[in-house]
């Protein structure tokens, strides 16, 4: 999966030439470090003038400026959001189709924040539209493809499950991390699904056929999920762990087990 270029590991470290093209939107970003790096603004600015939307430019930076506490993850949701307005009140569709499969991670996540925050029939729609994101070749996007989608899922949180069921099958594995990450009772760096630490059987149907999940990366936000969970209702997850210990003996369900379990089993070292 993309990237494959090997990042700096410090800002100071980054080659000039590297970090002008992660801010003219030539390169996506092979690491944190430069993601982090990535000056939004210019890119930004970068982006427009080549749709020719300069006018654009002034209503996205309102928003950026008028923010309580910027971050990465605050300006990039700012501009993908303020993005969705525009491209709503103008009718300018083809903006959202040109940049979504942009060369640039930062521009995609701006694209996922905004898809987001377009105008659905229905959840189903909204998943669906979604689905590009989650199944992005770059970790960045994918991790903001979960964040973006988070509150809409957890608004219809029983329509969320069933809808994402059979995204647990799917043969893209990020999609079927996709379908866990999501809706994770705790996750990281959003809002926790109280619901869901108060009945984590509500999800089941998501954590049970992925428990011998060939891929690492899906076995392991299974596990998280699981340890999540383990805060609030740790009977749920030793009985799942008890059932999946009983009825698999592979080495991948061995170890979703044991990390699902890692919490608790420090507790009662």
């Amino acid at each position: 999966m993309e990237p494959q270029r090997t990042g700096a590991r410090s800002i100071s470290e980054m080659p000039k030439n590297i970090h002008e093209a992660l801010n003219r939107g030539e390169i996506a970003s092979a690491n944190l470090v430069e993601w982090l790096a990535v000056d939004q603004q210019r890119l930004l600015e970068h982006v427009l003038l080549g749709l020719d939307l300069a006018i654009w430019l002034p209503v996205i930076n309102s928003r950026v400026v008028a923010l309580k506490k910027p971050s990465v993850n605050t300006i990039g949701r700012a501009v993908g959001e303020t993005f969705a307005d525009l491209v709503q009140t103008n009718a300018r569709a083809d903006v959202l189709n040109k940049l979504r499969q942009h060369p640039a991670d930062t521009v995609r996540i701006w694209m996922a924040y905004c898809t987001s925050r377009l105008s659905y029939h229905n959840l189903n729609a909204r998943l669906e539209a979604m689905r590009i994101f989650a199944a992005d070749t770059h970790f960045g996007v994918r991790e903001i493809a979960w964040m973006a989608a988070r509150p809409y899922i957890a608004a219809e949180l029983d329509l969320s499950v069933q809808l994402l069921t059979p995204w647990v099958f799917d043969r893209d594995e990020a999609i079927r991390r996709f379908a866990t990450e999501a809706t994770r009772p705790r996750g990281v760096w959003c809002a926790h699904i109280d619901r869901l630490k108060a009945e984590p059987e509500l999800a089941l149907h998501l954590l049970d056929p992925l428990v011998e999940d060939p891929s690492k990366y899906v076995r392991d936000s299974v596990a998280n999920w699981l340890n999540d969970a383990s805060k609030t209702r740790p009977d749920f997850v030793q009985s799942v762990c008890a059932r999946w210990r009983e009825s698999y003996t592979s080495i991948e369900a061995a170890y979703t087990c044991r990390r699902a379990l890692r919490t608790l089993n420090k507790i009662t070292k």
